[in-house]
């Protein structure tokens, strides 16, 4: 599949959705931009542009262009090392980096603010007004000298931001103040409004530190993932063991991991047994145990063995890196409810402007003086910044998508985490996801006319010659094939001691099994559909017997030599796999909150109606003998059933799979959710990863999208509230400047806290 070339910037800067919209808007004018979405939480840009390499390196000069129009549009672009170490000198100076500025602001707005606080105990106290002005002028000018570059910028580019607001405001009450204060005679004490806009402007960058500090615990998940890979690694060369760089460390290289230490890099146990403990990456409580040819996960912590493992995987091709690089696509990613925000945004400071200049006239043609008016017209524009508006989406996903890799849930994309809570049927995959997917050789079934009939007990016959000769052919056949039923095969056939023969002109065809030639005749392993298909006759009181078990069945047919001729079955085999332990929990977990749990197979209908009855789920909403090609069409039928639910008139489907045949049903599905221990494929194509088999993960992925969908529609009714009732009152003369910007303030600090406390989810059962 084609995908387009994708950038990533960091951009410094941006204050308010507006500064979104303003960003968005720009990077969208450069020739080849196909797309370009702007998330306020994380500061960063990710572009998808065409494909623009024409083999003179134009492609290296499209970031070029990029980062250019972030300028011009009035904001700064940060090189990836600029940004990396801007994050690594906010973490070691800790949560009060950056107060300094903050803190100054505050302490010279405190006297100017002090009569207005102490008015209403009697005291009536006002400093002159040199020292009000002496006071109030560094903080307007040099602390709040940011706002009015970033406001600057926004008017040239004929657009409106908060900084804008924030510039307007205070500089009109400040202007204010000078006006009166050369108007007043000589020895009077005019009423001046220096403390409007010092402690403004000190109060705006207050919530502005807050809402950087409450950014990082947003993004502890990213950072704690980030800690987790070791500096070094304990390389074992021809000279023992030496410490190298982990940047060194290669595929192939055999390493030595030390009790309590973290495991390097991906790889495979050599020497040595130990216990794992994989919590941060899969969410998995308990230290699971490691034997020689185990697979280890980069960033897990050993136990009390000395471990010598074989490097599979490093850098951005490991677990880890790709754990990393999802969660952040996720965090990085725009919800769609954000886009309908952002289209408000982009006309909403206009329109505040042009209620502060509606103000503004209307008290003055009152009667209540151009004093009066301006006043009131400044508390409009500060309690009015949109910076809570911008906020609200992308810092609830940001801790949705947290707390959810914490869990060993890792979600792709917003889309999904927006979506999934509306889900109401849920359709499994049977082989691998419901069921451990390691079946095994339950039966060897020769023709009922050479064995006792009911013999059917596992793989006693199987001493037997021509039983181990058939089992030897199966085995062969099934030699290249990574299937479950050919490792249950191959396993069977190794018990044995029977060896492999070569195979000659091997097929493998999709959902039917495979044929070849072994010896000088050929042979084919079919599925009973395909032994349909081919006219093979099956005796079907075993068969039956066999589906009753709840086994999978297949032949071992000889192809005719001829046209016209009919293959001749000459065993059954009967492999059964165990339902995982937990999955008839969860299935009633996804029951009980009033979802539809379907199973969908390519096993034969008792068969899988046998292993559905053991999960928890009704024969009737088992699909069985689907072949892989078909599940996308089965989920596509769920979607349009019109037994209800709110998509389109019919079902909202997740379809939860871990195999490479699953990866279209994923992508057909409105939420695909894969299994990590399955294929890549099925990975990609998912919005939702799970990352241990343990299947009470998608009831939780179900209850994490709907708190975190229920804290944006708070933090969308709270940033929104504000203004909705902040605005009339200010545009009344029920609100002052002073009391306008703590409202301001305080409005962005409720909706970053409000999300953060998706930090403290815990899955139902664990409440």
């Amino acid at each position: 599949m084609h995908t387009h070339p994708t950038f990533d910037i960091s951009i410094g800067g941006m204050t308010c959705a507006s500064c979104v919209a303003r960003v968005e808007r720009a990077l969208r004018q450069v020739p080849g931009v196909q797309d370009a979405t702007v998330n306020l939480a994380t500061e960063s840009a990710r572009i998808v542009v065409a494909d623009v390499d024409d083999g003179d390196g134009n492609d290296s000069d499209m970031e070029a262009r990029l980062r250019r129009a972030v300028r011009t549009a009035g904001y700064e672009p940060h090189s990836a090392a600029t940004a990396a170490a801007a994050q690594a000198e906010a973490a070691h100076l800790g949560a009060w980096h950056g107060f300094l500025p903050v803190g100054v602001a505050l302490l010279l707005a405190a006297p100017l603010l002090a009569p207005m606080l102490l008015a209403p105990f009697g005291v009536h106290w006002m400093l002159p007004p040199f020292w009000q002005w002496l006071l109030a002028t560094p903080v307007q000018f040099g602390l709040g000298a940011r706002f009015y570059r970033a406001g600057w910028h926004a008017a040239r580019a004929r657009t409106g931001n908060m900084d804008l607001l924030v510039a307007l405001g205070t500089s009109a009450a400040y202007g204010l103040s000078l006006w009166l204060w050369w108007r007043a005679a000589p020895g009077d004490m005019p009423h001046l409004y220096f403390e409007a806009s010092a402690v403004v402007i000190a109060l705006v960058l207050l919530g502005k530190w807050l809402e950087a500090r409450a950014k990082r615990q947003a993004t502890s998940a990213i950072r704690a993932l980030q800690q987790l890979r070791p500096e070094v690694a304990h390389l074992i060369g021809r000279r023992g063991e030496a410490d190298v760089p982990l940047a060194e460390v290669m595929t192939g290289d055999r390493l030595a991991v030390r009790p309590g230490e973290r495991v390097p890099a991906d790889a495979r146990v050599v020497e040595g047994e130990s216990e794992v403990d994989e919590a941060m990456l899969t969410g998995e409580p308990l230290p699971v145990p490691k034997l020689p040819g185990d697979l280890l996960t980069g960033g897990s912590v050993n136990g009390s063995g000395r471990l010598v493992v074989e490097v599979r995987a490093t850098g951005a091709e490991s677990v880890l890196a790709r754990i990393i690089r999802l969660v952040e696509d996720a965090q990085a990613a725009k919800a769609p409810i954000q886009k309908r925000v952002d289209q408000i945004a982009a006309v909403f400071v206009p329109v505040v402007l042009l209620i502060a200049v509606v103000t503004l006239v209307g008290w003055w043609m009152a009667g209540a003086g151009l004093e009066t008016a301006l006043i009131h017209a400044v508390a409009v524009m500060v309690i009015a910044c949109p910076c809570a508006l911008g906020l609200a989406t992308p810092v609830a996903v940001m801790a949705g998508t947290g707390v959810a890799a914490r869990r060993g849930i890792l979600i792709k994309d917003a889309s999904a985490l927006e979506l999934a809570h509306r889900v109401d049927t849920v359709a499994f995959d049977k082989t691998g996801t419901l069921t451990l997917g390691k079946p095994v050789l339950a039966a060897l079934l020769l023709p009922a006319s050479s064995h006792e009939a009911g013999d059917v007990d596992h793989l006693d016959r199987l001493a037997d010659l021509d039983e181990a000769a058939l089992l030897g052919i199966a085995a062969s056949l099934q030699s290249g094939s990574t299937h479950p039923l050919a490792h249950a095969v191959a396993r069977a056939a190794a018990e044995r001691g029977l060896g492999v023969a070569s195979v000659g002109g091997l097929q493998a065809l999709s959902g039917r099994g495979v044929r070849g030639r072994v010896g000088d005749r050929d042979w084919a392993l079919a599925s009973l559909r395909w032994c349909e298909e081919l006219g093979a006759v099956t005796d079907a009181a075993q068969v039956a017997q066999c589906h009753d078990r709840g086994a999978t069945v297949s032949a071992l047919l000889s192809m005719p030599s001829g046209p016209g001729g009919v293959p001749r079955v000459h065993a059954l085999l009967a492999f059964t796999d165990e339902p995982k332990p937990q999955a008839a929990e969860a299935v009633a977990a996804l029951r009980a909150r009033g979802l539809r749990v379907v199973m969908i197979s390519g096993d034969n209908l008792r068969a899988a109606e046998a292993m559905a009855a053991r999960v928890g789920i009704a024969a009737d909403d088992v699909r069985a003998e689907v072949l892989p090609a078909d599940k996308a069409a089965q989920v596509m039928a769920l979607r349009k059933d019109g037994r209800g639910g709110e998509h389109a008139g019919g079902h909202v489907v997740a379809m939860v799979g871990d195999g490479a045949n699953d990866a279209p049903a994923l992508a057909a599905a409105d939420v695909g959710i894969a299994m990590a221990n399955g294929t890549d494929v099925a990975m990609e194509a998912a919005g939702i990863t799970l990352m241990r088999g343990d299947l009470a993960l998608v009831a939780d992925a179900l209850d994490l999208s709907g708190r975190t969908v229920a804290k944006i529609r708070q933090n969308l009714f709270w940033a929104f509230a504000y203004n909705v009732v902040g605005i009339p009152f200010a545009a009344f003369g029920l609100l002052s400047p002073v009391v306008a910007g703590a409202a301001m303030a305080l409005s962005s600090l409720s909706v970053m806290s409000n999300a953060l406390l998706l930090r403290r989810w815990k899955p139902k059962r664990q409440r």
